[in-house]
C-alpha cells in the first residue's frame, strides 16, 4: 500500500466488487484468523464499493471479446476490474500490470 500511496492520497477510493469479493475468498482459503477477517473488512470500509450495473456489464463483455479477439485472453476477474475503471473513467491501481496490458483505453498506475 506504501507504493502507491502518492497516487491516491486525497482521492475518493473505490472498489469493484468483484475485488472485494477475491478478497473474501482469499481469506477463506487461507483459513484467516478473527483478527485478520476484521482488519480486512475495516481496510474494505475506506473504499466506495463499485456494485454492477448493465452499463458495466456490456463493458466487460467488451474487454473480454475484445483481448480474446487480440490473441491475448483476460481472466473474468480481471476484466470486471478493468471494465469498472473503464465505465467510471478513472485508473485502475494494481501491482500486476501485465494483466491489463492488452485492455485498449485503460489508464494503468503500477509501480511493480
Amino acid at each position: 500500500m506504501r507504493l502507491y500511496r502518492p497516487h491516491v492520497h486525497g482521492k475518493l477510493w473505490a472498489i469493484s466488487f468483484q475485488s472485494v469479493a477475491e478478497f473474501e475468498q482469499w481469506a477463506i482459503l487461507r483459513h484467516w484468523g478473527e483478527r485478520r477477517k476484521k482488519d480486512l473488512e475495516e481496510f474494505l470500509e475506506s473504499f466506495v464499493l463499485i456494485p454492477p450495473d448493465r452499463k458495466l456489464c456490456k463493458l466487460w463483455a467488451q474487454v473480454r471479446a475484445e483481448a480474446r479477439l487480440q490473441g491475448h485472453p483476460i481472466e473474468t476477474a480481471d476484466a470486471w476490474v478493468a471494465a469498472t475503471a473503464l465505465r467510471y473513467g478513472v485508473p485502475l491501481v494494481t501491482h500486476n500490470r501485465a494483466h491489463f496490458r492488452w485492455v485498449g483505453g485503460l489508464s494503468v498506475i503500477s509501480e511493480a
